[in-house]
Formats: C-alpha cells, sequence, structure tokens
C-alpha cells in the first residue's frame, strides 16, 4: 500500500514537472508583456508657414537644427489575448531629441525668422499611444495570421530658440491628434524555442484642408529561454505625415524613424 502510495506521489510529481517544462505555443499565450530598448535612426522634415499666409521654409531639422539623427528610445508592448481569436494590443512610443546648431540661411519657422549666423537650439518630441485590435483568421499551434484595426493618439511638438544681446526668439507648435490604422499581424513558429513575429499597418486620411499618414512597421526573432521567458531582435519603423493647409496653421511634419531593437517578453 505504501509503496502503491509512493509511486501515485512519484508519477504525480514527474507529470507536475513536465507540465512546467510544457512549452505553450506563442499562438496560444493569453498575456504578453514586452520591454526592451531601441537604436533609432531618425530623418525628420519640417515647413510651418507663417500665421499671415507666408511659406515658412523647408528645413531638415537634423542638418540645420541640429537635432541628433539617431538615439536609444524605450519600448513598451502588451498584448491581451480576449477569447480564442481576438486581442488587443497596447503599444507606447516616444521619441524626444534636442540640437543645436548655426544656421548657415535665415529660417521662416511660423511667426517667427531665425537668424543666419546666429545659434538656434532646438526640441522635437513625439507621443504616440497606440490601441489595437486583432481578429486572427488563420489560428493553429504553428501560425497565426490576424487583421488588425487600431487608434493611434499622436502629440508631436516641435520649439526653436535664439537668445543673443540681438535676438530672442522662442517659437513653440504642437500637433496632435488620432490616427487610424489597417494592417496584418503574423505569428510563425519555428520550433519549441523559437519563433518570428511580424505587423505592418498603415493609414491615410484627407479631412477639410489636413491630409496625414501613418505606417508602423515591425519584424522581430524570438528564443525562448524559459515557457514564459523570451528575448527578442527585431528591427521597427515608424512613418507619420502630416501636411495642414488650413489658413493660419499651413505646414508639413515629415517623420521617418527606424532602427534595431531588442527587448525581453514574459508571455503566458
Amino acid at each position: 500500500m505504501i509503496k502503491n502510495g509512493m509511486a501515485a506521489i512519484g508519477v504525480a510529481l514527474l507529470a507536475t514537472l513536465a507540465h512546467a517544462d510544457d512549452y505553450l505555443s506563442p499562438t496560444d499565450e493569453r498575456v504578453r508583456l514586452s520591454l526592451g530598448v531601441m537604436h533609432l535612426s531618425n530623418t525628420t522634415d519640417i515647413r510651418l508657414d507663417s500665421g499671415a499666409g507666408v511659406p515658412g521654409t523647408p528645413i531638415n531639422a537634423e542638418s540645420v537644427l541640429g537635432l541628433n539623427n539617431s538615439d536609444f528610445e524605450v519600448k513598451f508592448q502588451a498584448v491581451v489575448r480576449v477569447g480564442e481569436v481576438n486581442r488587443l494590443r497596447f503599444d507606447y512610443f516616444t521619441l524626444d531629441r534636442t540640437g543645436q546648431n548655426t544656421l548657415p540661411a535665415p529660417v521662416i519657422f511660423r511667426d517667427t525668422v531665425l537668424q543666419a549666423g546666429e545659434p538656434v537650439e532646438s526640441n522635437l518630441s513625439m507621443r504616440l499611444l497606440g490601441i489595437t485590435h486583432e481578429y486572427s483568421f488563420i489560428h493553429n499551434e504553428n501560425f497565426e495570421l490576424a487583421v488588425v484595426a487600431g487608434i493611434n493618439d499622436a502629440d508631436i511638438s516641435a520649439q526653436a530658440r535664439q537668445s543673443t544681446p540681438n535676438v530672442h526668439v522662442n517659437q513653440t507648435e504642437n500637433v496632435a491628434g488620432p490616427f487610424p490604422t489597417f494592417g496584418l499581424d503574423s505569428t510563425y513558429v519555428i520550433s519549441k524555442r523559437f519563433y518570428i513575429d511580424g505587423r505592418a499597418q498603415y493609414f491615410k486620411v484627407s479631412i477639410d484642408h489636413d491630409t496625414g499618414s501613418m505606417g508602423i512597421y515591425e519584424l522581430d526573432a524570438l528564443y525562448r529561454l524559459r515557457p514564459n521567458v523570451s528575448f527578442a531582435l527585431g528591427y521597427t519603423a515608424v512613418k507619420a505625415i502630416l501636411d495642414s493647409r488650413k489658413p493660419g496653421e499651413s505646414g508639413v511634419f515629415d517623420f521617418d524613424t527606424k532602427g534595431p531593437e531588442v527587448f525581453v517578453r514574459v508571455a503566458f
């Protein structure tokens, strides 16, 4: 009797250990939390017309205003599965840069003129909060493909300052608003430990005097160190354009940022 009881306990223990080492397919994970860092290369083109309708000076913010063209930014992402084929994705993206330069030529920057030969200090920031619904029309242990529809709340601000005995200029510009995006999201399971994630979202809209577009692209290769912990190497890109012809507020913001990323993902 005792031997039978010990044998039963041993079988139960082995079953528990086997279950603890069981690798759930990434296509069946209920929750994903990803945290890491991105090394981004940035290209920013700006034109801000004056309130009186005088065309602003088209500039590349990196070369003219001295904004750094590469930096490191934090990556955060959460995915929650609701049922078998529905998921909610939450993304938060930030891009904060400062720069200093001496202008080679005068720049019309909204309602101010930045003077040539004078030092200029600038900063440019972008906040992007995305909430996306995903519906998987293909879903099995090795592959998942979903159509996605999301709302991305973008906040872009730019500031240019000149402060010398002869010049005192401080101009700030802010643009904010929601951008809907549509696209595809997929997961391909190569083996128990390796899988690939990829997504592409894009939308372009024209309302009244404003035209805007946004594209978000990401491709990651993940290695599962433990059943619930993965390390990833990937590449991400965000492209945003806002072209306004609204009287008194016309201008163009054109952002292109992309680069490699590394992150840790906890999933269960």
